[in-house]
């Protein structure tokens, strides 16, 4: 599903860096996109989105997994 999506769609280089800082590089990187922080083991929906990036974090706000569209 992800080939279908235009620009960057991975950001492997950002797990364990600062999920607002993360964000705003996912945005600078593909301005397609709108990147969420949100805190890992949040329930969230399961629809595939080529817009959204959801930036998983724990409670100190470190990036915990990599982030993808979706």
């Amino acid at each position: 599903m992800s080939s279908a999506c235009a620009g960057k769609n991975s950001w492997p280089e950002l797990l364990g860096t600062n999920g607002d800082f993360a964000a705003s590089v996912i945005e600078r990187e593909n301005s397609r996109v709108d990147a969420m922080v949100i805190l890992d083991g949040t329930p969230v929906t399961g629809d595939f989105r080529c817009d959204r990036v959801r930036v998983r974090v724990n409670r100190n706000r470190i990036v915990v997994q990599i982030p993808t569209t979706g």
